[in-house]
């Protein structure tokens, strides 16, 4: 029998990847996240799933150290079992693609620099900074891997969105982090680049990726992700099985409206009710 992965973690005595405990954290003066706790396990996939406003974006903004939680006796947050961590080692172990960092990046920038600025998790490269002749490789087979080649010395301005969105992810990549985290990843693309963006995702699934995926559209969660967390209005409502939790009467309440639910090989969308 095949145990679940958090068992599995738990079992051979590995840390979580993330565990964050009775966070709260406010922008100005709103409570976003309240008394937040969420773990995750190294092999273990999952998605957060809430309403715009549901505190999704402060997730990220937290886990890139961009905003900080209030300073409780009873909070913690820990990153691969250690509560101190430097920002700069972190992002060579979590790939993070989210909608700032492509509203934010240097629209003059060509594609091939965007992979090389991950080494740096800069916005595009500078002149200050080195490469050596295995991260220009390692950036090559990067692009080569994602369908990307090509475009290599087109500028990121340039390129469609989809297009943007294959680059930042292999910008995520070129590190080879064991975990990604994606926000909204086929948020603005036609089917076609939705389908092949989610294509690539499950080809870092099957490569042994750790996966979180933050999102409020139902058909971006691919069948490997099994773990569903409901978000809203800062706090957790339910934390379980995709299998149970996506019903009609569960997503509805979770986006005070009326949804039917349709289910095809392991992807689901929603319908007006």
């Amino acid at each position: 029998m095949n145990l679940p992965a958090q068992e599995v973690s738990r079992s051979a005595g590995l840390p979580p990847i993330l565990d964050i405990r009775n966070a709260t954290v406010y922008r100005g003066d709103t409570c976003v996240l309240s008394e937040f706790s969420f773990a995750l396990q190294s092999g273990e996939h999952a998605a957060i799933l809430g309403p715009n406003g549901a505190g999704k974006s402060t997730l990220l903004k937290l886990l890139l150290g961009e905003v900080h939680a209030m300073p409780k006796d009873e909070t913690r947050m820990m990153l691969f079992g250690e509560d101190r961590w430097n920002v700069w080692d972190v992002r060579k172990r979590i790939g993070i693609v989210s909608h700032d960092l492509q509203r934010d990046y240097l629209i003059c920038a060509e594609g091939f620099n965007v992979i090389l600025s991950g080494f740096y998790a800069s916005n595009d490269i500078y002149e200050y900074q080195q490469f050596t002749k295995t991260q220009m490789n390692r950036a090559h087979e990067v692009m080569q891997e994602l369908g990307i080649m090509e475009l290599s010395g087109r500028r990121f301005g340039h390129l469609s969105t989809g297009e943007q969105r294959r680059f930042l992810l292999g910008r995520a990549l070129v590190h080879d982090p064991p975990v990604l985290v994606l926000d909204e990843p086929t948020s603005g693309l036609d089917l076609k680049a939705c389908f092949q963006y989610l294509d690539l995702l499950r080809v870092q699934i099957a490569k042994g990726k750790t996966v979180l995926l933050v999102t409020h559209h139902l058909h971006e969660i691919p069948p490997e992700i099994d773990r569903v967390i409901f978000l809203k209005e800062g706090k957790i409502l339910a934390d379980g099985f995709k299998s149970t939790l996506f019903t009609n009467d569960h997503v509805s309440r979770l986006f005070d409206s009326t949804i039917t639910l349709v289910q095809a090989n392991g992807w689901y969308q929603a319908l007006p009710g």
